[in-house]
């Protein structure tokens, strides 16, 4: 069911290269309007910002209709699609490069247009936007971000609120199965609680609608996650896992074969070390703080 409205305008602006290429390439566009349109918020700007090689488009059918493709599907959602044309150089080594950068586009739509908005979702990880964000929130709009990987620690800290795209229900394409959030399906969350006893629990968004930011917790045993993990780092908020909900535990369901998605801490795959609980700092709680706007 439908959140009433409640007269937010919200704004999203969508570095398509950036995100595609940083693990958000199959992001589904309709949950990415209903998170944006959570708490019955009404989206006013719906911007995507995609390269386009017309050169290659000439000569290769398959890359030409894979990106009308993908632009036409951004279209269906309502979003205006902002081409920016793929450019040739020749570098001093001979080397032809190539370039494609919206960011100033970007960056001017957003500055223009977000004093007639009351919250941006930025969809990107570049930390060249970390000033556009500091200035939008200057004019008193409140700036989210939402990104996958290598996501930059200037942006994370500068917006209002980061929201990992892996931790949004059905962000991207699952399994099969069960809905998000039911027993037997796969979901994603950070480490809440860890004791001394190997045991703890994940935090993830109940779900399955992409707008439902309502925390849910699951008990996790070491047993079940990855074995050359280091668990000396838990709690830690800026590690994402990947689990299947199992059976209840009293009132929790069991979360079992746990895997590492992302770690924004930059930490790679968290390997065990010598003593890495110095080195390892914990972030702020992205499901905690999503749930309480």
């Amino acid at each position: 069911m439908s959140a009433p409205a409640s007269g937010l305008r919200v704004g999203v602006y969508l570095d398509g290269e950036n995100v595609s290429h940083r693990g958000g390439r199959n992001m589904r566009f309709g949950r990415l309007c209903e998170f944006a349109r959570r708490g019955g918020a009404e989206t006013i700007r719906l911007n995507a910002y995609v390269a386009f090689d017309h050169e290659r488009a000439r000569h290769d059918r398959a890359y030409r209709d894979g990106k009308r493709g993908y632009h036409n599907a951004l279209r269906e959602f309502g979003f205006k699609v902002i081409e920016k044309p793929v450019k040739w150089y020749e570098g001093e080594d001979g080397e032809r490069v190539s370039k494609a950068n919206a960011d100033l586009d970007l960056a001017v739509d957003l500055l223009t247009q977000c004093g007639r908005l009351d919250r941006v979702l930025l969809v990107s990880g570049d930390g060249d936007f970390a000033r556009v964000v500091n200035a939008a929130q200057g004019r008193g709009c409140r700036v989210e971000v939402v990104a996958f990987d290598a996501v930059s620690a200037d942006l994370r800290h500068e917006c209002d609120q980061f929201v990992s795209g892996y931790l949004v229900p059905g962000l991207l394409p699952g399994r099969g199965g069960p809905a998000w959030g039911e027993p037997g399906s796969r979901v994603r969350g950070t480490c809440c609680t860890f004791t001394d006893k190997d045991y703890g629990f994940l935090r993830y968004f109940a779900g399955p609608e992409a707008g439902n930011l309502e925390p849910a917790e699951a008990f996790f045993h070491r047993k079940d996650g990855p074995p050359d993990f280091d668990y000396g780092i838990l709690p830690s908020r800026d590690v994402v896992f990947e689990f299947t909900l199992g059976e209840d535990r009293g009132e929790k369901l069991a979360a079992r074969d746990v895997q590492v998605v992302a770690d924004y801490a930059g930490r790679g795959p968290c390997r065990k070390k010598g003593s890495p609980a110095e080195a390892c700092p914990t972030g702020r709680d992205p499901i905690r703080i999503a749930a309480t706007h």
